[in-house]
């Protein structure tokens, strides 16, 4: 398993879909927060993304060249789930799972949660909840 030990999310931010979501919807509470936070967190480390998060924000039917230049105007990295991150997952998912929760598959926020730990990464969020619960040394920028 991935060793946590060296942690301390200084290698940049994993940018969790509600913040680019709030960014694309004027009429959100947190529009001109997100925006704001993703140009102060870009001029402090590199901005990321995986697989995971670029799929939620396609679900809504968000054109991927529209996406694609989003991502771009930040520089944000598209970045490959680390294997090393399955096994946070799986333990954030049992966690989950021992507190009552129903689902039957790991959420998400799990395996995003996750690769941020292994990858070094503070997690842009506006929602940091499920980070904070299952992920205790995670760290959050969040309003």
């Amino acid at each position: 398993m991935a060793s946590l030990a060296h942690y301390d999310g200084s290698s940049g931010f994993m940018v969790d879909s509600n913040i680019w979501i709030d960014c694309m919807d004027a009429s959100s509470a947190w529009h001109n927060w997100a925006i704001d936070q993703l140009q102060l967190c870009s001029e402090r480390g590199v901005l990321h993304i995986n697989a995971l998060i670029y799929a939620e924000l396609l679900v809504p039917g968000t054109p991927p060249p529209l996406l694609d230049d989003m991502l771009a105007v930040y520089e944000t990295q598209r970045s490959a789930l680390p294997w090393s991150s399955a096994a946070l997952a799986a333990q954030a998912f049992r966690l989950y799972r021992q507190r009552g929760g129903a689902k039957t598959a790991p959420l998400s926020d799990f395996f995003i949660g996750a690769h941020a730990a292994v990858a070094n990464l503070t997690v842009l969020t506006c929602d940091p909840s499920p980070y904070r619960s299952y992920f205790v040394r995670l760290k959050t920028t969040c309003p």
